[in-house]
């Protein structure tokens, strides 16, 4: 950047400053651009310009320059083109000033735009057309525009360029004003023959660097002038007619091209041909040279014509040329195609190269139109064979299968060697007679049928079918069962087949808990000669029938004794009961039980899993419920339809033996009356005495019990508050369970002694009642043998 400082400094009697300073930049510069250090150039310090406020007064400058107090710089505010701000002049600057304040100063400022080379020379237009005659001579003068440059100086124009120069030159001259005038002059002849139309460009370019530059494009059309006579593209023409063909035929097409153009282009096409039958059988398109036939062509009238043609344009030039047409002949007879002995059936086991056919054929045509060859497909099992001219016979050429293809239809075509080809076909019909070699094959490899037991005897199970590739006798099949046993039993016991359809039937009634399923062989024979066989495997399986109920393993119900499961009055919502176990000998959806409850004496107190049997309680035991309770369960399979078994459960509400046993009387009465009065009444004497001797036992052995509690109790000066976590297992899945129960006693730290923890499974919860009191008394003497020991432990038990 070239910068000028002139500094000019004048005192007025105001106290006021004025100085003037000038600086040089190059157009473009970026925003934020150094122009000068202001203060520094005028002699001041950067607070001066702060404290005077200095700014800039322009009317039009302050939008490309602005100045920095703080710095004392004056910088580029906006980008700056010199082409837009002073257009065509020379000398191109800004003119502000400065002002302070306190005390007031002015100073002007002249900052001077120099041109850098930021424009190429432009045309006004792209492009340009002159229209210039073939006849035009040599030294003609053509004016060009000149190309414009928004640079000055050196930047601007400062030569022309125009090529290709091979027909034009460029001058360039110097007018009075300055200013440059353009010519294209013409230094060689033009011929539009030769080229039609010339692309000139004109390059113009600046002297800036780098260097820069602008085209036009020079489109000069050449006007023609009728200088030139029509030319054939050939002296000799020659083409070759085949014998009938159609009217209107194009035989050939002859060109001739004129070099002038427009109306001195047009060519007419014409016939000179004064004798012979030319013109009767051709004719000349007169615009675009094609010949065609309008006659009947025949080989054996006219081997051989010559045409002469002649070509004029509009200014009367000529020039003239012949065609030779050769006629050729065509292949117009198709060969004939005779049968001389044929065979209309065939055994498939024919042997090999067997003579089915002979042929003969025949074609009037000569050379190598007459000449025939004649072929069938080769896919067939048959081959064509030549044995003297114009002879064939047809033999079998590989085995031949009936069951394969019962029928050929063979078709024998023979072609000449004529152009083109001509042929004929005729079609010969073979059927092929059936031999007896398919054994029947069933349409599995082997069959499964089911059957529902307790079946009718004689019903229809299933039907084997078997199928033979031979024809007529030879596949007629007929079903055989083949000896065998089932169990040691005859098959034939079991099922029967129908020799004709192969309907398998049951000859039983069958019973699935016996027997699930079986297998046996059917035979397939054909009636062939000798006949052909094959077998297959059946398997017959049986399917279950809902004819079995369910039955009820547990509870057993039993006359001689009765079964009651114990529930403690102090059992929670959920508490298990009991299990019922049933089974079913019935197979899949007819074994599948779900249990339900019907009866109850107490229907609100327990419930029965649909799944699983077991009976839980569904509430709080009360002190308000029965001591004896009654459950009727259902027991169903899923079979259509159902089948089902009742069992009667029997629960003690209790948490001690006498009120059990006091109960239990009335659960022997209930089961028993109904049984036989006569017997009960016998038995209850019996079980009066029996209840007598067992309340004795068991208040001996519940006062000796609360005893023993109470001594132990007296060591603690605490209460004992027990714990009663109930737990049952299912033992060998009979459906007995048994229900274990601890306690825990816990005492406190300041106690005589450290905490302890007391527990002993209890026995189970079934209560057998046995007419005989026997083993009743035995618990109850086990009981109490238990407490009477001394060093035992607190033990608490819970029916």
């Amino acid at each position: 950047m070239n910068r000028q400082v002139l500094l000019f400094v004048c005192l007025f009697s105001l106290d006021s400053v004025f100085g003037q300073i000038s600086y040089s930049i190059p157009e473009e510069m970026s925003k934020g651009s150094l122009v000068g250090n202001i203060a520094q150039d005028l002699g001041l310090e950067n607070k001066r310009l702060v404290s005077g406020k200095a700014k800039i007064y322009t009317r039009n400058s302050d939008e490309y320059m602005e100045l920095n107090r703080e710095r004392g710089v004056l910088l580029v505010k906006e980008r700056i083109d010199r082409e837009t701000l002073c257009t065509d002049t020379m000398l191109c600057a800004l003119h502000f000033q400065i002002i302070l304040e306190n005390p007031m100063e002015f100073y002007s400022v002249t900052v001077q735009i120099t041109d850098i080379n930021d424009n190429p020379p432009t045309f006004e237009k792209a492009e340009i057309e002159f229209k210039i005659s073939e006849s035009a001579v040599i030294g003609s003068k053509f004016v060009l525009e000149r190309a414009e440059d928004l640079d000055v100086g050196n930047n601007g124009v400062q030569k022309y360029e125009l090529k290709p120069a091979d027909n034009f030159a460029l001058k360039i001259h110097k007018n009075a004003d300055g200013n440059e005038k353009v010519e294209m002059v013409l230094q060689k002849p033009l011929d539009r023959e030769k080229q039609e139309q010339i692309s000139l460009v004109l390059t113009a370019e600046d002297g800036g660097e780098p260097r820069m530059s602008g085209t036009m494009l020079i489109i000069i059309t050449v006007l023609d002038v009728n200088d030139n006579a029509p030319v054939f593209t050939q002296s000799t023409y020659k083409t070759v007619v085949t014998e009938n063909s159609a009217k209107g035929t194009v035989v050939a097409t002859v060109t001739a091209s004129d070099a002038d153009d427009g109306a001195n282009n047009k060519i007419t096409y014409s016939i000179t041909n004064a004798l012979g039958n030319v013109k009767k059988l051709f004719d000349i398109n007169k615009e675009n040279g094609q010949i065609s036939l309008i006659g009947d062509m025949d080989f054996e009238k006219y081997q051989h014509f010559q045409i002469n043609l002649l070509a004029s344009d509009e200014g009367g030039l000529t020039d003239s040329c012949k065609l030779i047409v050769d006629v050729r002949d065509v292949n117009d007879n198709k060969p004939e195609i005779n049968i001389m002995s044929k065979s209309n059936v065939i055994s498939e086991d024919v042997q090999l190269h067997t003579v089915v056919t002979m042929i003969n054929v025949e074609d009037r045509d000569s050379g190598e139109n007459g000449n025939v060859k004649c072929f069938i497909t080769k896919e067939l099992p048959f081959n064509l064979k030549a044995f003297a001219s114009n002879f064939y016979t047809l033999i079998t050429d590989s085995e031949l299968d009936r069951e394969r293809e019962s029928e050929y239809n063979i078709t024998v075509s023979c072609s000449d060697e004529g152009v083109p080809s001509l042929s004929s076909s005729v079609t010969l019909t073979l059927q092929i007679s059936d031999v007896n070699d398919n054994p029947p094959v069933f349409e599995r490899s082997s069959y499964e049928a089911y059957i529902v037991e307790n079946n009718t005897p004689g019903l229809s199970i299933f039907t084997v079918k078997a199928r033979d590739a031979d024809w007529n006798q030879n596949a007629r099949v007929s079903y055989i069962l083949e000896d065998s046993s089932v169990n040691g039993v005859p098959v034939s016991s079991y099922v029967s087949v129908s020799a004709d359809s192969g309907v398998v039937h049951a000859v039983r009634s069958f019973d699935y808990e016996q027997i699930k399923d079986f297998h046996f062989l059917v035979k397939a024979q054909d009636g062939g000669s000798p006949p052909l066989s094959s077998n297959v495997s059946v398997k017959i399986l049986i399917q279950d029938q809902n004819d079995n109920p369910p039955q009820v393993l547990y509870p057993v119900q039993t006359g001689g004794s009765m079964v009651a499961e114990m529930v403690p009055r102090s059992a929670d919502v959920g508490y298990l009961v009991t299990k019922v176990v049933a089974v079913d000998v019935d197979s899949g959806q007819n074994a599948w039980l779900s249990y339900k409850l019907q009866k109850a004496t107490d229907r609100a107190l327990f419930e029965v899993g649909l799944q699983n049997g077991e009976i839980r309680t569904i509430r709080q035991v009360s002190d308000k419920d029965a001591v004896k309770q009654r459950l009727s369960v259902i027991v169903e399979d899923n079979g259509q339809p159902s089948r089902s078994a009742t069992v009667i459960v029997n629960v003690a509400v209790a948490d001690s033996f006498p009120e059990v046993l006091s109960e239990f009387t009335d659960f022997a009465h209930d089961k028993e009356y109904n049984d036989n009065l006569t017997f009960y009444l016998v038995l209850a004497l019996a079980v009066v005495s029996f209840l007598f001797i067992t309340c004795l036992v068991v208040i001996i052995s519940v006062k000796i019990y609360r005893w023993r509690q109470s001594r132990i109790l007296y060591h603690s000066s605490l209460p004992v508050i027990p714990y009663y976590p109930p737990r049952y297992s299912d033992t060998l899945g009979t459906g007995t369970l048994q229900h274990v129960y601890n306690y825990e006693v816990c005492r406190t730290t300041d106690s005589r002694k450290s905490d302890c923890k007391f527990g002993r499974a209890a026995s189970q919860n079934v209560l057998i009642m046995d007419p005989s009191s026997t083993g009743t008394m035995q618990r109850i003497q086990s009981e109490k043998s238990i407490l009477d020991e001394p060093d035992s432990p607190l033990e608490v038990r819970k029916f």
